[in-house]
């Protein structure tokens, strides 16, 4: 018969410690009346040798116990329990004795304490403490949490529990009026640590995955199937003199963290909006990343990570080549734009912790590349003279965290400054623009923002965040005909007067909508190129039970934003209706979220 559970395995042990004890006590009975028959042989030293052997067997099994006991603690822990067979399996067979004294046999009462050290009443809750997985010499460490989750917008964007920041429609789109209401699971997620130790480094890796990702057979109609994504997978070597190299995708330097430079300890906010709020500068994408800690004081970072370039364009010749559609074949998305990049982005960073706070700065190297077509107007040659053209961007940035009122509220702070950084801000605005002549510009983008966070009580927090981007106006004018970014020769007047909805179109990727669902289009006068978006937030989380087992929490959000765009020419006539408007559209959204989550211990 299998005795199972932890009331069963301490049992087997006190039968096991019992055996012995009685089967020893047995053989020094035994010893004890050969040594009383001997006396008349005088034979004392043999006895005194037997005695000696005795006792070393006596501290060997008391050296056994020891281990055993030791071995219940770590079941209790959450290490895989011996099953009863697998405890006699190890329990050595003593020798019989010939020759023992009495009187030097342990008190079984003098062993029962350390084997109940296992088994107190005051125990249970530890024994369903959160566990780690130990498998083959490393520790497996399994986390995230299962969310029910909605949001309600003022302004529909046909998007789930993630908003498209810069896409908040202005007056005249047919969304502008009128609302949605989504409700998702979507942002559940699963994540695996894995942690080996060697002699003088600590290896290991990470993985995160949600479900906010759509592949074409995914829709809200009926099984909600939407693909599972990849959110980090890197692997980490940090070595015990404090330096880390990490690779893979990951949060980028640029994101701020909570403690030092270290990975999975990035400051993001507390908002159920997957896509944060605005002014918050993140990425997750390729790094390899080097940091070195000096004291737990000063931490230097140095990260070589993914590129990209996001682009808007207006009015420009077809003179210019950027990078294409991905291919299938090549495992890209054919209907999302990748950029034929030179060479990765840079980023450097240095973390103070004076012990008061946590602070950072940090810089951002970025290169962009295109192929320019100076004799495209050539009837006979166009293509005469191409050239590739590459720009230098960056930015320099801060962020700054301090604990009050005994670490019950945070006050932060983050700003990052610089041209062609767009696509590092939440928002998504533009990093580059293209000349008349076919050559790169890139846009001077500001990325700001300010976090209120209070922790009244271990079971309540509340968070505040005001936030900005801004995208400056890069606009050239070449034969009266104004090409770039917010030129104020753009036309604009369109951007109030609402269309009636599109026709469905067939495209090659099959992505084209049906009747009653393309929305009207505000067409090529309602240019609206973005001059700045701004975020309100607020928001709590209140935990209703956080332990061994778990946490529930539940939180509501609320967030009002506005999307203001750089003036053009507000005169103009739609359909034969004349228009006269100040020529700057601009969009408000509000919108309310909630959430459910419950998070493995």
């Amino acid at each position: 018969m299998e005795i199972t559970g932890k009331p069963g395995r301490r049992i087997a042990l006190g039968v096991i410690l019992l055996f012995s004890l009685v089967s020893l006590a047995f053989s020094q009975a035994q010893a004890t009346a050969q040594a009383n028959d001997s006396r008349q042989s005088n034979d004392v030293s043999q006895l005194k040798k037997q005695i000696a052997d005795q006792q070393k067997q006596i501290e060997e099994l008391r050296k056994l116990m020891n281990e055993m006991v030791q071995r219940q603690n770590q079941t209790v822990q959450g290490s895989p329990s011996p099953s009863l067979g697998q405890v006699a399996s190890v329990t050595p067979v003593l020798p019989s004795a010939p020759n023992s004294a009495a009187g030097v046999l342990p008190s079984i009462g003098a062993m029962t304490p350390a084997i109940g050290t296992a088994s107190p009443q005051a125990g249970a809750e530890k024994a369903d403490a959160p566990t780690a997985i130990h498998f083959k010499g490393i520790t497996l460490t399994p986390g995230g949490f299962m969310v029910a989750e909605t949001v309600w917008r003022s302004k529909a964007l046909s998007a789930d529990i993630n908003t498209p920041l810069n896409a908040v429609p202005f007056q005249g789109s047919p969304t502008n009026q009128i609302s949605e209401f989504n409700a998702s699971g979507r942002q559940s997620r699963i994540s695996m640590l894995a942690e080996g130790k060697l002699a003088n480094v600590k290896i290991g890796g990470y993985y995160e995955a949600d479900f906010l990702s759509a592949g074409v057979t995914s829709n809200n109609n009926q099984s909600n199937s939407y693909t599972f994504r990849q959110r980090q997978f890197w692997g980490q070597a940090n070595f015990n003199s404090g330096w880390t190299v990490t690779g893979g995708q990951m949060w980028s330097l640029v994101t701020e963290t909570r403690k030092g430079l270290d990975n999975r300890t990035e400051a993001a906010p507390l908002t159920i909006d997957a896509q944060y709020t605005v002014g918050f500068s993140w990425a997750r994408q390729y790094g390899f990343r080097v940091t070195k800690n000096l004291g737990d004081k000063v931490w230097l970072g140095f990260s070589v990570e993914s590129p990209a370039t996001t682009l808007t364009v207006h009015g420009n010749n077809n003179n210019f080549l950027l990078g294409a559609p991905g291919t299938g074949g090549g495992l890209f998305n054919p209907i999302a734009n990748y950029a034929f990049s030179a060479a990765p982005d840079f980023i450097a960073k240095a973390a103070f912790e004076p012990g008061w706070g946590h602070f950072e700065v940090f810089g951002v190297l970025r290169n962009f590349r295109d192929r320019v077509y100076p004799n495209f107007a050539s009837a006979t040659n166009p293509t005469a003279g191409a050239f590739n053209d590459n720009r230098l961007g960056g930015g320099v940035g801060i962020n700054a965290r301090v604990p009050l009122a005994n670490k019950k509220v945070e006050v932060g702070l983050h700003f990052l400054a610089g041209d062609g950084i767009g696509r590092y801000g939440t928002s998504g605005l533009p990093d580059v623009t293209v000349r008349p002549d076919g050559t790169l510009a890139p846009i001077r983008n500001f990325q700001s923002l300010g976090a209120l966070e209070l922790h009244p009580t271990p079971k309540l927090d509340i968070y505040m965040y005001a936030g900005g981007e801004y995208a400056a106006r890069t606009a050239y004018t070449a034969a009266g005909k104004a090409v770039g970014y917010g030129s104020p020769l753009f036309n604009n007047f369109a951007c109030l007067v609402e269309p009636l909805p599109g026709a469905a179109v067939s495209t090659p990727t099959g992505v084209g909508g049906s009747t009653g669902f393309v929305p009207g289009s505000l067409g090529g006068n309602c240019t609206g190129d973005t001059k700045n978006l701004i975020e309100g937030t607020i928001g709590f989380w209140y935990r209703f039970y956080k332990g061994p087992k778990g946490t529930i929490q539940w939180g509501p959000q609320y967030s009002y934003i506005s999307r203001n765009t750089w003036s053009g020419v507000g005169t103009g006539t739609v359909t034969g209706v004349p228009v006269i408007s100040n020529g700057s559209p601009h969009g408000i959204e509000n919108m309310v979220f909630t959430s459910f989550r419950y998070y493995i211990p």
